[in-house]
């Protein structure tokens, strides 16, 4: 099997900005995109294969044809034909919503399908940049419901100024909000459940205010108070460093200035590879596929390759299952 690239599907949506299109080195005259989903299972928004031999077959039809040899074969077990993950670049010119995701125990009990758990890394961010993760002070469900009615809910949540390699860490349940001027990579489950909290008293273009899902997000809302929502970590060169690791996804970070081999024999899944900066070039010792990766581009190393060599100067984000 080869290392596959997908075409990305860009959502072009009011509160986007306009760093996707040149990040990802793509030649159109569009603004607006809010967001690049880089690899996707979602039904109706799946990504396609953009070369090779598998070239215009979908990620799911992909998982079907491949099977444990794409996914790993606990992976295939466990997920059976639906590929697990959904890889997004975020760019937010304005505020999103304030948000929650359900687990999964709490998403069947609402009538979905699955919960969502994911994770941001920040690519870029403006001076005044800011992600909102967390509640800062114990409330009730209760008390939820009031602040969202009396526009106060912003002052139970933290705030955090961004920069450029911050993580966080975003279990199912865990309110947050992506404020205007960041520009993140976005890692989670399959899943496209979101329980909209508050949205700032905006309207559309008909004078309408997009719909709120307060009791929902109130039964699904974690309403423990922690000190630090942000993942703290040490970034060191040529070697991976460990971002999070949880029952649906692990992820670190490399930043490379020298080749570099990874070897996966011990490890029975799918890799994901994010380029965040840079370029290189990615080999694969068994087959000698040769394959360009740079800052943009995403790509999936099927379960079945156990090396790869990495040349080229290149950071980016390694995630499995």
């Amino acid at each position: 099997m080869e290392i596959v690239k997908f075409k990305p599907l860009l959502k072009e949506v009011l509160w986007g900005g306009n760093k996707i299109v040149p990040f990802k080195h793509l030649d159109l005259h569009v603004e607006q995109i809010g967001e690049s989903w880089e690899v996707s299972g979602v039904k109706d928004n799946e990504t396609v294969v953009d070369s090779g031999v598998d070239k215009g077959v979908s990620l799911n039809q992909l998982v079907r044809k491949y099977k444990g040899k794409f996914l790993g074969e606990a992976n295939y077990q466990r997920f059976g034909d639906e590929f697990p993950l959904l890889i997004k670049f975020i760019d937010a010119q304005k505020d999103l919503s304030i948000q929650v995701h359900p687990t999964d125990e709490k998403a069947i009990e609402l009538g979905k399908k699955r919960g969502k758990t994911e994770m941001w890394y920040v690519i870029g961010a403006t001076p005044n940049a800011t992600l909102h993760v967390g509640l800062k002070k114990e409330i009730t469900p209760e008390e939820y419901k009031m602040m969202v009615e009396n526009d106060t809910i912003c002052d139970a949540i933290s705030d955090y100024p961004v920069k450029e390699g911050d993580c966080f860490f975003l279990p199912a349940g865990r309110i947050h909000s992506i404020g205007a001027g960041c520009f993140l990579a976005e890692i989670q489950q399959t899943s496209d459940v979101t329980f909209r909290i508050y949205d700032f008293k905006r309207k559309d273009k008909y004078g309408h205010e997009r719909e709120l899902h307060t009791q929902e997000a109130a039964q699904s809302i974690d309403y423990h108070v922690y000190d630090n929502y942000r993942t703290e970590y040490t970034p060191k060169k040529n070697e991976g460093v460990e971002l999070v690791s949880c029952s649906y996804f692990t992820t670190a970070v490399y930043d490379l200035d020298e080749e570099m081999e990874i070897d996966y024999s011990d490890l029975d899944s799918f890799v994901i590879l994010i380029g965040i900066k840079g370029e290189s070039r990615i080999i694969v010792e068994d087959t000698q596929q040769i394959i360009s990766f740079r800052e943009g581009e995403t790509v999936i190393i099927p379960a079945v390759v156990k090396k790869i060599k990495i040349e080229g100067v290149v950071k980016f984000l390694e995630t499995f299952v």
